[in-house]
């Protein structure tokens, strides 16, 4: 997820086909580098606070996208930007993201849920997703396993963390928040095509957060909301090893 600037606003990065997935790169590759080009162009004394993004047309693993980032406006504690994937050969747009940063500043807090008791990850078997892209995330499962396709509940839980080894941030944050099977896959026949249009993350980690985690596992619990005339929805939570909640995301992905 290497970025190489461009020009004023412009940033080139190369589809690295460990990222593959079944159809094109990963999604949360695509919202991981263009998490990376906002933070690189906006005030370093701001940290992404939302992000959605849109999916467009396939990014062929081996090729070079350019992300064109502008600020759209703000203050001096939020910046709206704009990040637009573009294919570097024909211009074709590939995906567009909308990213909300601001100025975390301390205040009082609030907490609505609470993380799910879960067994620690070394007591559980390592699973790999299907795909190259599966080799990049330790996945640590307890509950929702393939035996759950087509079992009608949607609701799984798993430990999971980058395999390379990297440190936290918000760009594995990004990443990782599209690490779930289709829920489509749970409350209908079982594995079907399948591919997110939407996707939007809400970061709530701290920077402290983050450095606590460091290499170690996130919990991700997700579940379906609604799935009906070929889109389905779904949500899910991502909690520190601790109980801290670190972020939230929702998804609509196309099935037939």
């Amino acid at each position: 997820m290497r970025l190489e600037a461009a020009g004023p606003g412009v940033w080139t990065s190369y589809a690295d086909p460990d990222h593959e997935s079944i159809n094109g790169m990963f999604g949360g590759w695509t919202a991981a580098v263009s998490v990376a080009a906002v933070i690189a162009s906006a005030d370093e004394a701001l940290r992404p606070s939302a992000l959605t993004i849109s999916y467009l047309s396939v990014v062929t693993p081996q090729t070079t996208s350019a992300i064109h980032v502008e600020r759209l406006g703000g203050s001096r504690s939020i910046d709206h930007w704009r990040a637009d994937l573009r294919a570097s050969d024909t211009g074709e747009l590939q995906a567009t993201a909308s990213m909300v940063l601001t100025a975390r500043r301390p205040t009082e807090a609030h907490d609505q849920w609470s993380m799910p008791r879960a067994a620690a990850p070394n007591a559980l078997p390592e699973f790999h997703a299907p795909g190259t892209q599966g080799q990049q995330t330790d996945i640590r499962r307890l509950s929702g396993d393939d035996d759950g396709f087509g079992s009608g509940d949607t609701r799984t839980t798993h430990w999971i963390r980058m395999a390379s080894g990297r440190q936290l941030d918000h760009l594995q944050l990004a990443y990782l928040a599209d690490q779930f099977a289709p829920r489509s896959f749970y409350w209908g026949v079982g594995r079907r095509p399948s591919a997110t249009l939407t996707m939007t993350v809400y970061f709530h980690a701290t920077d402290d957060e983050l450095a606590e985690v460091g290499t170690g596992y996130i919990l991700n619990e997700a579940t379906g909301t609604r799935g009906s005339h070929a889109t389905s929805g779904q949500q899910a939570r991502m909690w520190s090893p601790t109980g801290a909640l670190l972020a939230t995301t929702e998804q609509l992905a196309w099935y037939r």
